[in-house]
């Protein structure tokens, strides 16, 4: 499927336009304190004409035939590019503004460089009810047309690792 730059796109956001539509896929999770499981996710990058991109992704928890069992999980966010130093080599940067009805909003930082970004949390702020969550890393790439993401992360009294990994298609 091809892809056209929106002609009334946000200059500034031209360094992350690759990320724009909507994405749909599925991808796995883990993490010591959980049982491995399988989900179906819907991505969604859009715009309005001003500065940031709006982010929303919901998730399904499929069985093993990857028919939908139950909800998942749900964040939504904007993404901006920060000011830029120098003569831009090394990528833009960028900030990441995500909350959850779990009970989490957080800050991220990172870089877009090419078709790949990087981030990981600078804040971490949870209500009294949510689980204990202290930070994350995610990088989001364009691998043959497809948006490929990893999501790692520290919780539960456990370091930094491999939480959950998904492939999505432009639709």
């Amino acid at each position: 499927m091809a892809f056209e730059i929106p002609t009334d796109l946000h200059p500034d956001l031209m360094p992350v336009a690759w990320l724009l539509g909507t994405w749909h896929g599925n991808g796995k999770g883990e993490y010591p304190t959980i049982e491995p499981f399988s989900f179906e996710q819907e991505v969604v990058f859009a715009h309005d004409g001003r500065a940031f991109l709006h982010y929303f992704s919901r998730t399904w928890i499929t069985d093993d035939a990857g028919e939908r069992r139950e909800p998942g999980a749900l964040e939504t966010g904007f993404l901006r590019l920060g000011e830029q130093e120098g003569d831009g080599e090394g990528g833009h940067p960028v900030e990441f503004v995500l909350a959850h009805p779990t009970g989490y909003a957080e800050v991220w930082y990172g870089i877009a460089d090419g078709a790949r970004l990087t981030l990981a949390t600078d804040v971490v702020a949870r209500t009294s009810t949510a689980s204990d969550y202290t930070a994350g890393q995610r990088m989001y790439g364009l691998v043959e047309g497809d948006l490929m993401y990893a999501n790692d992360m520290a919780a539960m009294d456990q370091p930094m690792q491999s939480h959950q990994w998904g492939r999505l298609a432009r639709v």
